[in-house]
């Protein structure tokens, strides 16, 4: 398993990064290099400790740990349908962090990971705040057509992920990385980056600008917030996530 590890320089905003090799670990455990570069696990392998829904203060009967996976069992539902639905987020918040995680989708599934979430009455559905790594079966999605922006890997509906993207087939495990580092933002997917963009710029500006978030007043309005995992109406699977912030 390879992994990029992005420090900051003492007294300096440059960053260096350090890339090494290892023997995979098990599932839901830091290895020793981890540990020593200050990665915790935010899902315990066996419990939802540290979680909750968004904007309620129970689970519900959709989220829940199987077999050492986290398991959104949303087949059949819309997104975050009434009562029972809804992103399962973290209870602490992050400002500039690195994020690791595996996830799997069911056939046509639709997940994403949000970051810098807040709840609140104003905002229903945690993606009204939260920027979104998208998690999407791109070739058996039965909805309407998707632009590239809205495939697995992007961040939905700003930048896309290539077409060249490496994708493991549904029902197997994919690896990938978030990183969000004073607005510089890369997403990783199976070992490579696929996404790369500095919040701020011309060209974010004119994306947003063309973009459905436009319409949302909160969405990348708070630079520290939640993490969440995505309820969309359709069963996904989580393991592995791991997380150092800074």
């Amino acid at each position: 398993m390879l992994f990029a590890f992005f420090c900051q320089k003492s007294g300096s905003q440059q960053e260096e990064a350090e890339t090494y090799e290892e023997t995979p670990t098990p599932a839901n455990t830091l290895s020793v290099a981890e540990e020593a570069a200050s990665w915790e696990l935010l899902f315990d392998g066996t419990t939802l400790d540290g979680w909750k829904r968004y904007n309620h203060d129970s689970i519900g009967p959709l989220w829940s740990v199987q077999d050492g996976i986290i398991v959104c069992d949303g087949e059949g539902l819309t997104e975050g349908t009434a009562n029972i639905g809804g992103s399962l987020i973290t209870l602490r918040k992050f400002e500039n962090f690195e994020l690791s995680f595996e996830w799997k989708l069911s056939p046509g599934g639709n997940s994403g990971i949000l970051y810098h979430v807040v709840e609140g009455p104003d905002y229903p559905h945690a993606y009204d705040t939260g920027p979104e790594y998208q998690i999407m079966d791109d070739e058996g999605w039965q909805g309407e057509a998707l632009h590239d922006a809205q495939k697995v890997g992007s961040n939905y509906d700003m930048y896309a992920a290539p077409a060249t993207k490496k994708v493991n087939p549904v029902g197997e495990w994919n690896t990938a990385r978030l990183i969000y580092n004073n607005g510089h933002v890369e997403h990783w997917l199976n070992g490579e980056k696929v996404v790369e963009f500095e919040e701020g710029s011309d060209d974010f500006q004119q994306r947003y600008n063309s973009s459905k978030w436009v319409d949302y007043p909160g969405w990348n309005k708070y630079k520290s917030g939640a993490i969440g995992l995505q309820d969309h109406g359709a069963p996904v699977y989580y393991r592995s996530i791991k997380i150092r912030s800074w």
